[in-house]
């Protein structure tokens, strides 16, 4: 496996990257020439790791939700690109580039919300193309070192954000989240649980609340299974309980992670988002978004430009294998909802905090990386 121990921050410091990822699981590795992936599906019953050597399994891993998570996606179509390369006969870049094509439209079909993949993918491309009149022997090798350098630059990323987010965050907080941004969902540490982290280190956190997240149940399976190895005290919750601890006062703030985040700071995230923004607004609760730079899409003006993934309704239709409605009713099943930008106290990323009104905000942003 490539080494992970060190590398250097946006600061210029060298960095101990083992320090920040958890101690107990590894949600994405590549080790001797394979892509190896914590089974998500598999948690929390067992924790099984996938040793990949074919794109067509890392693409299929993806769509299947083995892995998942905005950033973790991008990091796993990386490295599922430079195994691509590696099969791939070539003398030069330029003929490795076009061979590479039809694996990009592959991966990007797995999984059409999340902008990370298409940013990830957008970079190795680019790293070919720089190298086009190369020996394709080079290009390959390079390859790998861009998805490793795409691991590591997230999880520095993360580590960012989550200092970044730490002010937001008031002493003996009880932090309610949804679905998992957690680790599981990047290369490690997370977003909006890497908030989550780096305040748990200041003795901040007094609990966090994790909704189930219904229908695939990320907060159930996942946010409270990695908090639980990590020592974070964690209460899970059904996602129709959140208004009742918020009318209580049971719940100081709210942070969630993304999937894509259009111009004016509209928000994709999983199914059920939207509701805990109106929620949280209604109880003057604080409700911030915490994502990399990457998830910002500034070709989209607003969320009714996101795609909105539909997944098979007999999800809905069941609870693991047990039928939980009646044969023949009907189900939907959108993956993600739109939360607007009026609904967002702050939204916070590797380079600080945004606040309303966001337009302008992210376009400087965006262009200055």
């Amino acid at each position: 496996m490539l080494k992970e121990e060190t590398a250097i921050a946006p600061s210029g410091n060298p960095v101990d990257i083992d320090s920040y990822l958890s101690p107990s699981f590894r949600t994405i590795a590549w080790r001797d020439g394979a892509v190896v992936l914590l089974d998500q599906r598999r948690l929390p019953e067992e924790e099984v790791y996938l040793e990949l050597r074919d794109p067509e399994e890392v693409a299929l891993a993806i769509k299947e939700m083995a892995v998942r998570g905005a950033p973790a996606i991008g990091v796993a179509a990386a490295m599922g690109m430079a195994l691509a390369a590696q099969r791939i006969e070539a003398q030069r870049g330029s003929e490795l580039l076009e061979r590479l094509r039809p694996f990009g439209q592959l991966f990007l079909r797995t999984r059409p919300t999340a902008v990370n993949l298409r940013w990830a993918l957008n970079r190795l491309f680019s790293k070919v193309l720089g190298m086009a009149q190369e020996e394709a022997s080079r290009v390959r090798s390079a390859l790998i070192e861009e998805a490793h350098r795409i691991f590591v630059d997230d999880v520095l990323t993360n580590v960012a954000i989550g200092e970044s987010g730490v002010d937001v965050v008031p002493e003996r907080a009880t932090i309610l989240t949804h679905c998992n941004a957690g680790a599981l969902a990047t290369a490690g540490y997370g977003t909006a649980l890497g908030v989550v982290r780096s305040a748990h280190r200041r003795g901040r956190v007094l609990n966090v609340i994790a909704d189930e997240t219904r229908p695939f149940l990320q907060g159930a399976r996942l946010t409270a299974w990695e908090l639980q190895k990590d020592g974070i005290p964690v209460t899970l919750i059904t996602d129709n309980m959140a208004g009742h601890f918020m009318r209580r006062k049971e719940v100081s703030l709210v942070i969630v992670g993304a999937d894509r985040i259009a111009a004016n700071g509209d928000v994709a995230n999983k199914i059920g988002t939207y509701s805990l923004a109106v929620l949280s607004h209604h109880h003057g609760i604080p409700f911030y978004v915490a994502a990399p730079l990457s998830t910002f899409d500034p070709s989209l003006p607003d969320g009714d430009s996101i795609p909105i993934e539909e997944r098979d309704p007999a999800e809905v239709l069941q609870l693991g294998d047990q039928r939980v409605a009646p044969s023949g009713v009907m189900a939907r099943y959108p993956a993600f909802d739109i939360t607007p930008n009026v609904l967002i106290t702050g939204i916070i990323t590797e380079r600080g905090i945004l606040t309303p009104p966001f337009s302008d905000k992210i376009a400087t942003l965006v262009s200055a990386t």
